[in-house]
């Protein structure tokens, strides 16, 4: 299983967003988006072992399962009409039980802390971060948990937090890249075993 947190710090925690203004008004939910097309598509085709959480404000984590997710397709507004219909499901979250919104898709009353907690237990968390070691230095986790900030800087309290938490901070080339295209990169490092089998 490969997992993927994205923190997103702007992203409204209520419904009341215009789908057609994402990146202006909806806290680059846009990206987020991206992230998670970048997650789970392939040509054709969706990654089934693969699951993503996004944390919005660290008071909601949307959860989206490769396995069970259904009408996820390549478009930005609707992979947003998808995570507006989960926030729409944030009253059902009581405490930290998810409230399914769509197939594949819930949400839960959970910061990045309890997040992490959760996912640290199924396999190792790796930070990416421009000031990480190298990938290529590092060996291919078996069940990796990718942590990654959207268009903002972790802040200190979440990068103290991944420093007690990740088992590896990694960066995945000398180029700063956007978080949608770090999704992909670690995919592709995954797929070729570190670059080792194509």
């Amino acid at each position: 299983m490969r997992q993927f947190v994205i923190c997103g710090h702007q992203v409204p925690t209520t419904p009341d967003f215009s789908l057609d203004a994402l990146a202006s008004e909806a806290g680059r939910l846009d990206l987020l988006c991206r992230c998670l097309n970048a997650a789970f598509l392939t040509s054709h085709g969706l990654r089934e072992s693969v699951r993503a959480h996004l944390v919005l404000r660290d008071e909601f984590t949307v959860t989206v399962d490769g396995a069970t997710v259904r009408n996820l397709h390549p478009d930005e507004r609707s992979t947003a009409a998808l995570i507006r219909t989960a926030l729409e499901h944030r009253q059902d979250a009581i405490g930290h039980q998810p409230a399914e919104s769509s197939p594949g898709i819930s949400i839960r009353r959970m910061g990045l802390e309890p997040i992490l907690e959760t996912v640290a237990r199924d396999g190792t968390v790796v930070q990416l971060h421009e000031g990480g070691d190298p990938v290529v230095d590092v060996e291919p986790p078996t069940d990796p948990v990718f942590v990654l900030s959207d268009h903002e800087d972790f802040t200190d309290e979440e990068a103290s937090l991944l420093a007690d938490v990740a088992g590896e901070r990694v960066r995945l080339g000398p180029t700063r890249l956007h978080a949608d295209h770090a999704v992909t990169v670690a995919h592709h490092y995954l797929d070729t075993d570190g670059y080792t089998n194509f």
